[in-house]
């Protein structure tokens, strides 16, 4: 649970965020990817992000919390944060929010990779395509949708102010980015995401990445402006 006690902004109540990461391995490739859980404490309403793999952790934690899954938020298309999602919205329910630009990667395994990780396609439609500036909430909880294409063309960001935290997918990691080799993906992009619309946020934003250990924007902004001298 986090909770910044120096928000002096007005509350309908106090409001606690339960948050849990799960370390996913998806396929023979055995990558790990970050799958977190977040809901609101009295609600009981919760979103899961980026079920990749491995349905039944992600299932039982939902059952160990005691909370009702509202939303399945996926940062981007690729097949290592999606492989999961039609086992889980069959058990669990939650309607599935994706970019419009990378809701085809829900049935396009050129674009979703699952022939890489050898994994399945889920093979199902959005439930709804999310924009930029959209906001999401979670019981009391609120969330803001920032779009972030670099990784994928349609790669998204989850930024919740109240809890000072952004879940970032692929797009930027501790101490480096995502790859942009892939399909949509792009160098310039990427950059510009990273530097305009996430290291613009508060310092003390702590980041979720979907790989590895998490960060802060403070740790994180000088390796960019370092890039930034190097004209990138």
């Amino acid at each position: 649970m986090l909770e910044n006690t120096k928000d002096k902004r007005s509350k309908k109540r106090e409001i606690e965020m339960i948050l849990k990461t799960l370390k996913l391995h998806v396929g023979e490739k055995n990558l790990v990817t970050n799958c977190y859980i977040v809901a609101d404490e009295e609600s009981k309403e919760a979103m899961v992000i980026d079920p990749g793999a491995e349905v039944d952790k992600v299932i039982e934690m939902l059952d160990i919390l005691g909370v009702n899954l509202k939303y399945i938020f996926l940062t981007h298309c690729h097949a290592d944060h999606i492989g999961a999602v039609d086992q889980l919205q069959g058990v669990k329910g939650g309607k599935v929010l994706i970019s419009r630009a990378d809701s085809t990667g829900l049935y396009d395994e050129s674009i979703s990779l699952t022939y890489y990780t050898e994994t399945h396609n889920p093979e199902l439609e959005a439930d709804s395509r999310i924009d930029d500036g959209d906001l999401i909430h979670i019981g009391d909880i609120e969330f803001r949708v920032i779009a972030t294409p670099g990784h994928t063309k349609g790669g998204l960001c989850l930024y919740c102010l109240h809890e000072d935290m952004i879940f970032t997918g692929d797009t930027i990691f501790s101490g480096t980015w995502g790859r942009t080799d892939l399909p949509t993906g792009s160098m310039e992009d990427i950059m510009d995401s990273i530097v305009n619309r996430i290291l613009i946020l508060p310092e003390n934003t702590i980041i979720y990445p979907g790989h590895g250990k998490s960060t802060m924007i403070k740790e994180e902004k000088p390796i960019y402006l370092e890039l930034r001298k190097k004209d990138f």
